[in-house]
């Protein structure tokens, strides 16, 4: 196929028509889809965090959908339901949302933890299960779910088994003011998501994501990537640290970061840049921590400076 590197710079630009000065949280919502993860998108609204979801959509030719969470909302109305067939006397599946290539959890934590749970389930084994049946979901698949940290009330936050299951979590933040006016040209008429054009297929994004498990990981980089997990595990401000899906992930995001820079190998670097998107929503700050305004931020940012980097060297070499 085609370089991957080519491929993925023509999709950030494509979405970068629609998401104006946010080349970095861009590359990391692909890097997510690439390794077959899911991202938690954090932050107040009006920033971006919808259209960011619908411009990586349009880009790569994934089939939309999105979900309005609320306290009412049913765990049937993500996944689907069974309806019975009078004709038949049959009971026939009708797919829910979560069905979709790329799926928008919006405002995640308004629903109850009941209907939460229903992507559990998904977002793991990519599958639903309804009535004793199991249904596959398709591929490429991607869950990306929205929260405003601010407004907590009528909330149910996120339990740490879920939080888990989300491969990075990204903060968009307001733009520059240069930014805020390029936003404001580019919407004077229109906006920019009725033009944008799809880039790529899903059946190359499943190409790219296969390549992914082919970037070289040295056995050095797997160790530095352990000893940063257990530092987030004995720090004394950490009530929880970094599980071992959170080790996993991090190789997998260095490798799809490492694809996309042109590179057939994991380096150092890959690892830190990633470091707080992966583990920073897995690490829970102990209360009293909290008290002293410490955050996972802070947290992750003293084990990168505590854990010894490896040197490089030469890929197989002793």
């Amino acid at each position: 196929m085609e370089d991957p590197r080519i491929v993925a710079e023509r999709v950030l630009a494509n979405v970068e028509r629609v998401i104006i000065g946010k080349n970095n949280e861009a590359r990391i919502a692909l890097v997510t889809l690439l390794c077959r993860g899911h991202l938690l998108i954090e932050d107040v609204p009006g920033v971006g965090k919808t259209m960011l979801a619908r411009a990586l959509a349009v880009s790569t030719g994934c089939r939309f959908s999105r979900i309005q969470f609320t306290p009412d909302l049913l765990p049937t109305d993500v996944t689907g339901v069974s309806i019975y067939q009078q004709n038949t006397g049959e009971f026939s599946f009708r797919p829910g949302p979560i069905m979709a290539e790329i799926v928008l959890a919006d405002e995640v934590n308004r629903a109850t933890p009941k209907t939460q749970s229903a992507l559990l389930e998904a977002m793991e084994e990519h599958q639903v299960t309804v009535d004793g049946i199991t249904h596959r979901l398709p591929q490429p698949h991607m869950v990306m779910a929205t929260q405003n940290p601010i407004e907590y009330e009528g909330t149910f936050p996120l339990p740490e088994a879920q939080l888990d299951r989300f491969l990075m979590r990204i903060h968009l933040g307001y733009p520059s003011p240069t930014d805020e006016v390029l936003i404001m040209d580019a919407q004077q008429e229109r906006h920019p998501i009725e033009t944008l054009e799809q880039v790529i297929t899903p059946a190359e994004v499943t190409e790219l994501q296969a390549e992914v498990g082919k970037i070289y990981v040295d056995p050095l980089i797997k160790q530095y990537i352990v000893s940063l997990s257990n530092a987030t595990r004995d720090h004394d401000a950490a009530y929880l640290g970094a599980s071992p899906r959170g080790s996993l992930g991090l190789m997998r995001a260095a490798q799809a970061f490492a694809m996309l820079d042109g590179r057939d190998f994991v380096q150092p670097d890959d690892v830190k840049v990633l470091a707080y998107p992966v583990l920073g929503h897995r690490v829970i700050v102990s209360p009293s921590a909290r008290v002293r305004d410490i955050d996972s931020l802070q947290i992750v940012e003293e084990v990168l400076q505590r854990v010894a980097v490896p040197g490089v060297r030469a890929r197989g070499g002793a």
